[in-house]
């Protein structure tokens, strides 16, 4: 048995060389703990950091036109992209070619999206005002025109700045009733439903990724894998498509009408080589920190 007096000697003497160890080691503590945020931050330990990367044109469509016949060529296996396009809220789209891609009146349009702010312009299919854009609180708007008015569907979800969704707008018309819905998707998942009475106006002078009509309201954020279809996808076929994820392969090639991945260029994959003109519109392999494969 230790006196009293020894004891509280030993509890001192303890205490004493706690404090010391933490002055000793606390820093360098400190500094491991500082630099391993950075590098998780800097995206060092996210799994697709050292994944394999698809090249542009890795995988594309093969169409043989006189047997009907398309097929996908290539790395086809849903590997994320080296690239995605940068856009900055500062006069940059993709440029269209609309005469080829603007006379639809049943159609879907698939994307991947990182907004960094509300900024309004996503995607406009024609200039007379078939659109994806932002509300100022971060939903995205479905907007269809029929040459006197128009309907909007919103969606339920907020876009949070920085992280990757992929956003999908359905349009189809019936022309025994002369009526047109259309569909707002997010991840997957339908987000609401308006139907109007009237057909899509179609056939005008614009069509563009990251911008409003090509002249304002343009995106500020990252765009990958644009895909267009000649007509409405089911429910099942956009949730697969949001599986696959941000690198997922075109899911109706008989329907798919143009395939911009946005790896680097703004080539159509889809075999009817629908080409996409850049204006001021960069790409960028620092994508990935804030993207989880669904």
């Amino acid at each position: 048995m230790y006196a009293k007096g020894e004891s509280l000697k030993r509890k001192r003497s303890k205490s004493q060389s706690a404090m010391e160890y933490l002055m000793t080691y606390g820093w360098s503590i400190l500094i491991v703990a500082v630099v391993l945020g950075a590098l998780s931050f800097l995206g060092v330990f996210n799994p697709l950091t050292f994944a394999p990367k698809a090249s542009a044109g890795g995988c594309q469509v093969i169409r043989n036109t006189g047997l009907g016949v398309s097929n996908l060529e290539g790395a086809c296996n849903n590997q994320v992209p080296q690239y995605v396009a940068q856009f900055d809220e500062k006069y940059n789209y993709v440029d269209l070619p609309y005469k080829q891609l603007s006379t639809m009146t049943t159609y879907t349009i698939v994307m991947w999206i990182q907004e960094t702010t509300l900024s309004a312009g996503i995607y406009t299919y024609d200039i007379n005002g078939e659109k994806l854009e932002f509300t100022p609180s971060g939903q995205i708007i479905s907007y269809i025109y029929n040459g006197t008015s128009d309907s909007k569907a919103f969606s339920t979800t907020v876009v949070a700045g920085g992280q990757w969704y992929m956003v999908a707008q359905t349009v189809r018309y019936s022309s025994s009733t002369v009526t047109t819905s259309h569909s707002i998707w997010m991840n997957g998942q339908n987000q609401s439903t308006e139907t109007f009475h009237g057909s899509v106006v179609t056939g005008a002078t614009g069509s563009s990724i990251g911008s409003i009509w090509k002249q304002y309201s343009y995106f500020d954020g990252k765009i990958a894998n644009v895909q267009i279809y000649n007509t409405s996808l089911t429910n099942s076929s956009i949730e697969t498509l949001y599986h696959e994820g941000i690198g997922g392969v075109p899911i109706d090639l008989n329907n798919l009408v143009a395939w911009y991945p946005l790896n680097g260029n703004a080539n159509d994959y889809s075999g009817n080589k629908y080409n996409g003109n850049l204006n001021n519109v960069t790409f960028t392999s620092d994508w990935y920190n804030r993207y989880t494969q669904p």
